[in-house]
C-alpha cells in the first residue's frame, strides 16, 4: 500500500450521493485522500447535481457523462470510462453504492485491472432476478473486498453464498445518516406552499421497469394511483425515466395529481415529512419513511428491504390493491411493529466505514463479522 493511499468513490445516481455523503465526510476527517467519480448515470441537473449541493459533497474528480440507455449501452460506456478513470488516478481502493448499472461496471472493471473494490449497502436481496439491480447486487457483492452491510440479514445472505466473513462489516445504514443530519432543516411548509399544494397531501414516487416500461403495467399503475387521488391530492416528483409512459397512460398534472419535476434532497424529503401517505417502488424512499414514521406503500411483489417491514412504515401491495391500502393506510396513520427503528439505524454508519476503510488501508487486522460490528 502506498504511503498516502488514494481511495475513490464512484456515484452514479441519487440515492449513491445520499449514501456516500458520510462516508466521505468521515474519511474527510481521518485524513484520507480521496475523490468522487461522478458517471452521470442520472445526468439531469434535478437528479444529480442538486444533491451534490445539498449533501455537501465535493466536486467531483471526474464526471463521465453517459447518460441513460439501454442496460448494455450504459454499462458499455461505464466500463470504457470507469477503466480510463481508474488507470490514470490509479486508486488503492474503489467504493461502490447500492446496486446501479454505475456499481456494477465499476466493480467489473476493478476486478479486471486488480484494484481492491467496497460495497456499501451490501448483501441486499429480493431474490427477484428479474430485476436489474438485483443481478448488480450479487455480482458486485461477489467481487467485492470489503462488504459493508446495513441491515443483519444481510449477514446470513452473504454467508449463504459463500462470501468470506472476514470480508463483511454490519455498520448501520449512511442513508439514514444524512437523513440524521438533515432533519432539523426538513421543514413541508416551504415546499407546500412553493407547489402550491393542500397541507393534507400524499407523494408517489414510480420509476420501476415492472412498473412503468409496458403501455399495460403504466396503465394499471397510474389508474391506481388515480384511485388514490380521489381520497387524497397526490404530488408525483416525476422521473425522466417512465416520464413519456406514464403521461401516456394518463397521469397529468390535474386538480387531484400534482406533477413536477425532480426534487433536490432537502426539498423531497421536507416534502414526504409532511405526507399523510407515500406511495413508491423505491428502495431508498421505503428506508427515508420509516426514519419519518411516514405510512408507505410501495407497489412492488417483492422488497431487498424487509427491515422497512418488520421494523417500518412500509407494506407491499399491488396496483390492484393499492386503493383499498392507502385508504386503510390513511385511517390507520402511521405505527410501526416493533415500535423502534432497525438496528444501528443511529446516525453513525459513515463513520464506522470510515474507520473500518481506514484500517483497512493500514493494514489492520480486522475481526470477522460474527463477532459483531467490526468496526466499532
Amino acid at each position: 500500500m502506498r504511503e498516502n493511499p488514494l481511495v475513490l468513490h464512484v456515484l452514479g445516481a441519487r440515492p449513491n450521493f445520499v449514501k456516500a455523503a458520510p462516508v466521505v465526510r468521515a474519511l474527510g476527517e481521518l485524513g484520507v485522500r480521496q475523490g468522487i467519480i461522478h458517471t452521470g448515470q442520472h445526468y439531469d441537473a434535478l437528479m444529480s447535481d442538486v444533491f451534490f449541493a445539498d449533501l455537501g459533497l465535493p466536486e467531483p474528480m471526474a464526471n463521465l457523462g453517459v447518460g441513460s440507455g439501454t442496460h448494455a449501452k450504459q454499462t458499455a460506456a461505464l466500463l470504457v470510462g470507469l477503466e480510463e478513470v481508474f488507470q490514470e488516478h490509479e486508486p488503492d481502493l474503489v467504493v461502490v453504492y447500492g446496486d446501479v448499472n454505475s456499481t456494477l461496471a465499476a466493480i467489473l472493471v476493478c476486478a479486471k485491472l486488480g484494484i481492491r473494490s467496497a460495497h456499501v449497502e451490501a448483501g441486499l436481496r429480493s431474490f427477484d432476478r428479474g430485476m436489474p439491480e438485483e443481478v448488480n447486487r450479487i455480482v458486485t457483492d461477489s467481487l467485492s473486498d470489503l462488504l459493508f452491510t446495513t441491515s443483519p440479514e444481510a449477514l446470513s445472505f452473504l454467508a449463504r453464498e459463500g462470501v468470506s466473513p472476514d470480508k463483511v462489516h454490519f455498520v448501520g445504514n449512511p442513508m439514514i445518516d444524512s437523513l440524521f443530519s438533515a432533519l432539523p432543516g426538513l421543514d413541508p411548509a416551504p415546499i407546500v406552499e412553493r407547489l402550491a399544494i393542500p397541507t393534507r397531501y400524499a407523494v408517489a414516487t414510480l420509476h420501476r421497469p415492472a412498473n412503468v416500461d409496458t403501455p399495460e403495467a403504466a396503465r394499471e399503475l397510474v389508474d391506481a394511483v388515480l384511485d388514490v387521488s380521489r381520497q387524497i391530492p397526490v404530488v408525483v416528483p416525476i422521473h425522466p425515466r417512465g416520464r413519456t409512459r406514464l403521461a401516456e397512460a394518463g397521469l397529468v398534472d390535474g386538480p387531484a395529481v400534482k406533477v413536477v419535476d425532480p426534487l433536490g434532497y432537502v426539498d423531497f424529503l421536507s416534502l414526504v415529512r409532511g405526507a399523510s401517505l407515500v406511495v413508491t417502488d423505491s428502495g431508498g424512499v421505503q428506508e427515508e419513511t420509516t426514519m419519518l414514521g411516514v405510512p408507505c406503500l410501495t407497489v412492488r411483489p417483492n422488497t431487498e428491504r424487509p427491515v422497512t417491514i418488520t421494523h417500518g412504515t412500509n407494506r407491499l401491495v399491488t396496483p390492484a390493491l393499492l386503493p383499498a391500502a392507502a385508504e386503510k393506510a390513511l385511517a390507520d396513520g402511521a405505527s410501526t411493529p416493533s415500535g423502534e427503528l432497525p438496528p444501528l439505524w443511529d446516525g453513525a454508519a459513515g463513520p464506522r466505514i470510515a474507520r473500518v476503510i481506514a484500517a483497512w488501508l493500514k493494514g489492520d487486522n480486522l475481526a470477522p463479522a460474527s463477532q459483531g460490528t467490526r468496526a466499532e
